[in-house]
C-alpha cells in the first residue's frame, strides 16, 4: 500500500492543477446540486419492532387524518393573583387565541378550546389549549412555527400570562457559529504548530472543501433518499473533525521529509505513502464506527452514519490527493521563516514529546496504575447512568417552553406534560375494560373514557401520569400497562416512544459495541501486525467512553459542577448518548492510536529497540496528536455554550471523551504498556503472521522507490 500510495502523491504534486481542478470542479457540482434541490423536510422518525411504533402505524390505519405521529403544542394561560380563566375577560381571550390558531396554518389537525376539553384547573388559575399537527416538528414550517408563537404574544398583552410549548417549537440548533469557532480555534493552534500561515492554512482549507462537498451532496439526495435536514449535522461534525486531523498528519510528515534534506516531490511522495497509509486505515476504522449505526436499526441512526461516513471517505481521498498537490503550489512557505532562512533548531533535539515518552519508560508501572485508577474513578458514576430524553423541564427558565412546562406542572401536575396514548384495537366492550384495567393501577393522575373510531374497531384513552415524563415512575406506569392489558392493547405517545427509543439504545449497545471493536481489532492487527497492541487500543478506547460517560452522569444527572457548565435541571442522560459516543469518540482515538504508533512501529521496524522506538514515536507525532485533540476539544467545547441540553451534552461528553482518550490513555497509557511488553508488544503468532497481507503501513517498501533523479539532495536546508 505504502508504495501505491507514494506514487498517488507524487502524481498528485507534479498534476496538482488537474488535482486541485477536479475537487474544486466537484465542490461546485455538488453546490449546484444542492442550491437546485427542492427544500428538504425532515425524515420520517420511526422505531421499527417497538410497541409505541405499531401503535403509531395502528393509529395511522385506523383514525386516518388524526396526525398520530404529529407535532403537538400547548398554550398555557395563568390568570393574574386572584383572577380566574374562567372571568368572561379572560375567557374572550382565550376563545380568541383558538380562533386564531385554527387559521393559522393548514398544517393543523386539531385546536381544543379549554372550557369544551376540561383543560382548566381545579383552582381556575391555568388553562391550556392543544394544538396536534399533520406532520412532525421538523416538518413544520417556518409560517406554522411563526403563527403558534404570534397566538401565543398576542394573548399575552391582554392581562394574562401566556406560554407555549411543546415539541411543535423544536428546531434544529444552529451549527453555523461554533463550527467558526472551532474553525478560528483549529486555526490558532495550527498556526503555533507549524509556525506557518500556510501550513496552518492547508489542512482548514481542504476540511472546510470536503465538508462542502459531503453536506452539499447530502442537501442535493435529501428528497430522493429520504434524509431529512437532521441528517447533515452528524455529516459536518465528523467530517471537520477529520479532515483537519488527516491532513494535519500528512503536513506534518512532509515537512519531516523535508527537513531530511529531500526534493519536495519526493517529500510528497513519502507523506502520503507513510502518513497516507495511517489515513487509510484511521479512515476506515471511523467509516466501520458510523456505517456500525445500523446495528440499531433506527432508519434515522442509520441514514445519518452512511452520511457522515460518506463525509469521511471523501476527507481521507482529500488527504491523499488535494493536500500533495497543495503542497506542491504552497513551495517553500510551507515550512517556517525560520526553516527558510536556515535557523531552525536540529531536528533531532529532545523535545517536549521525547521528555515525556522517556519519563514513561522510566516509570512505566506507576503511569499505568496513575491512568488507570485515575479514569477509574471518573468512570464510578457511569453505573448509575439512567436514560431518556430530556424534555423541556430541562431547558433554560428563560424559555418559554420551560415556563410553559412549569405552569401546567403546577396547575395540573407534572404529568400533563408527558401524557400516554393507549390505543385499543377492539370494540367499546374491550375499550371499557382496558380503562378499568388502567385505573386498578398506581401511578396514574387522570384516565380519560374512551373516544372509539367511526368504524367502532379501535379506541384512544389518555393516561395523565402523577410524575413528570422523564420519571422512572413514569416508566413504571407505562410497563404497568402494558404488563395488566392483553396484546391488543398497546401504549404509545412522546412518553412512551422516549422509553421504547431508549430501550432500544440500550439493547443494542452492546452489539454496536461488539461489532465495532471487534472489527477495528481485526483491521489494527492488519496495520500494527500485532495482537496486543490492537487490544490494548480497544481496552483503552473503553475506558476512556467509560470516564466520559461517569463524566456526563455527574453532571447532567447527578448535578455536580451543574452551574459551572450551565445545567439549570437534571435529568436522565440522553439516549443516543453511549451509542453515539462510542462512535465519534472510538474513530477520533483510533486516528490519534494510528498516528502516533505507527511511527513506533516504523521505527521498531528499522531496527531501534522497543524503548527507543516509543522515543521516536513520540518526538515525531507527539506535538502533532496533541494538537490535532487541542482542536478537538476545542471544537466540541463550543457546543457546551449552547442552551439546547442535547447539545450541550454532546459538546461536553465528546470534549471529555477526546481529553481523556489522547493526553491519558494515548499519551500516558499506551506507552507504559508498551514499555512494559518491550519486545512482545510487537509479537504475532507465525500461522497468523503467514496469513495475513502485508499492507506496508511503515514504508519499508519505498526504500528503492526514490528513482526521481537529484533525490536526496535538499530543496530547503536541512533543519
Amino acid at each position: 500500500m505504502a508504495t501505491f500510495l507514494y506514487k498517488l502523491g507524487r502524481t498528485a504534486f507534479r498534476r496538482r492543477r488537474l488535482v486541485a481542478l477536479l475537487w474544486v470542479a466537484l465542490l461546485a457540482i455538488a453546490g449546484v446540486g444542492a442550491a437546485t434541490a427542492p427544500t428538504a423536510t425532515s425524515s420520517s422518525f420511526s422505531i421499527p419492532g417497538t410497541e409505541a411504533q405499531r401503535a403509531f402505524d395502528l393509529l395511522e390505519e385506523r383514525f386516518p387524518g388524526a396526525g398520530a405521529d404529529g407535532a403537538t403544542a400547548r398554550v398555557v394561560f395563568k390568570a393574574p393573583e386572584g383572577e380566574k380563566m374562567t372571568d368572561p375577560a379572560h375567557k374572550a381571550v382565550v376563545e380568541e387565541t383558538v380562533s386564531a390558531l385554527k387559521s393559522g396554518s393548514d398544517q393543523i389537525v386539531q385546536v381544543t378550546d379549554p372550557y369544551t376539553a376540561h383543560a382548566v384547573s381545579q383552582n381556575g388559575s391555568t388553562a391550556y389549549v392543544s394544538v396536534s399537527y399533520k406532520v412532525n416538528a421538523m416538518e413544520l414550517t417556518d409560517e406554522t412555527r411563526d403563527a403558534l408563537k404570534q397566538a401565543g404574544e398576542n394573548a399575552q398583552g391582554k392581562g394574562l400570562t401566556v406560554e407555549v410549548g411543546g415539541d411543535a417549537l423544536q428546531t434544529m440548533p444552529e451549527q453555523g457559529a461554533s463550527e467558526a469557532i472551532g474553525i478560528v480555534l483549529a486555526g490558532f493552534v495550527l498556526v503555533i504548530t507549524f509556525g506557518s500561515l500556510v501550513a496552518a492554512g492547508l489542512p482548514l482549507l481542504t476540511a472546510v472543501i470536503g465538508v462542502g462537498i459531503g453536506v452539499s451532496t447530502i442537501t442535493a439526495l435529501a428528497n430522493v433518499l429520504d434524509l431529512g435536514t437532521t441528517t447533515s449535522t452528524l455529516a459536518s461534525m465528523i467530517g471537520l473533525a477529520v479532515g483537519i486531523d488527516y491532513a494535519l498528519f500528512i503536513v506534518s510528515r512532509y515537512r519531516s521529509e523535508l527537513a531530511e534534506g529531500r526534493t519536495k516531490e519526493d517529500a510528497a511522495g513519502r507523506a502520503v505513502g507513510t502518513a497516507g497509509s495511517a489515513v487509510v486505515f484511521a479512515g476506515l476504522t471511523v467509516v466501520i464506527a458510523l456505517v456500525g449505526l445500523a446495528v440499531v436499526n433506527i432508519p434515522m441512526l442509520t441514514k445519518m452514519g452512511f452520511a457522515a461516513a460518506g463525509t469521511v471517505v471523501i476527507a481521507v481521498l482529500i488527504a491523499l490527493t488535494l493536500i500533495p498537490a497543495l503542497l506542491g503550489f504552497a513551495g517553500d512557505k510551507v515550512v517556517s521563516r525560520k526553516q527558510r532562512k536556515g535557523t531552525a533548531k536540529a531536528s533531532d533535539k529532545p523535545n517536549g514529546g521525547t521528555r515525556w515518552a522517556r519519563f514513561v519508560i522510566r516509570r512505566p508501572l506507576m503511569v499505568l496504575i496513575v491512568g488507570v485508577l485515575g479514569l477509574g474513578a471518573i468512570a464510578v458514576p457511569a453505573a448509575s447512568l439512567e436514560m431518556g430524553l430530556p424534555d423541556d423541564g430541562v431547558k433554560p427558565t428563560s424559555t418559554s417552553e420551560r415556563r410553559a412546562y412549569d405552569t401546567l406542572s403546577d396547575g395540573f401536575g407534572p404529568g400533563f406534560n408527558g401524557p400516554l396514548l393507549v390505543v385499543v384495537d377492539g370494540d367499546k366492550a374491550t375499550a371499557d375494560r382496558t380503562v378499568s384495567t388502567i385505573k386498578r393501577l398506581d401511578g396514574w393522575a387522570a384516565v380519560t373514557p374512551a373516544t372509539p373510531n367511526k368504524a367502532g374497531d379501535a379506541a384512544m384513552i389518555t393516561v395523565v401520569p402523577k410524575d413528570r415524563p422523564s420519571s422512572t415512575a413514569t416508566e413504571g406506569l407505562v410497563h404497568d400497562i402494558r404488563d395488566a392489558t392483553g396484546d391488543d392493547v398497546l401504549v404509545t405517545g412522546a412518553t412512551a416512544m422516549n422509553i421504547d427509543f431508549s430501550q432500544k439504545m440500550n439493547d443494542a449497545l452492546v452489539p454496536y459495541l461488539a461489532l465495532v471493536v471487534g472489527l477495528a481489532f481485526v483491521l489494527l492487527t492488519l496495520v500494527f501486525r500485532s495482537v496486543l497492541v490492537p487490544l490494548k487500543a480497544a481496552l483503552g478506547f473503553l475506558l476512556s467512553v467509560v470516564a466520559a460517560l461517569g463524566a456526563v452522569v455527574a453532571v447532567f444527572q447527578w448535578g455536580w459542577l451543574g452551574s459551572l457548565f450551565g445545567v439549570e435541571q437534571t435529568g436522565p442522560i440522553m439516549s443516543m448518548m453511549p451509542i453515539f459516543m462510542v462512535g465519534v469518540v472510538f474513530g477520533l482515538a483510533m486516528d490519534y492510536e494510528v498516528f502516533l504508533v505507527t511511527r513506533m512501529r516504523e521505527a521498531y521496524v528499522h531496527g531501534e529497540r522497543p524503548g527507543e522506538a516509543i522515543v521516536t514515536g513520540f518526538r515525531h507525532s507527539a506535538r502533532v496528536v496533541t494538537a490535532a485533540a487541542v482542536i478537538m476539544i476545542a471544537v466540541f467545547s463550543g457546543f457546551i455554550g449552547m442552551d439546547d441540553q442535547m447539545v450541550k451534552m454532546i459538546g461536553f461528553g465528546l470534549a471529555a471523551a477526546v481529553l481523556f482518550d489522547a493526553f491519558v490513555v494515548r499519551m500516558a497509557i499506551v506507552p507504559a504498556v508498551l514499555a512494559l511488553l518491550g519486545h512482545k508488544a510487537w509479537w504475532l503468532p507465525k500461522w497468523l503472521d503467514r496469513i495475513l497481507p502485508n499492507v506496508d503501513v511503515e514504508g519499508e517498501g519505498l526504500a528503492g522507490s526514490t528513482d526521481e533523479p537529484g533525490v536526496g539532495k535538499p530543496d530547503l536546508v536541512k533543519v
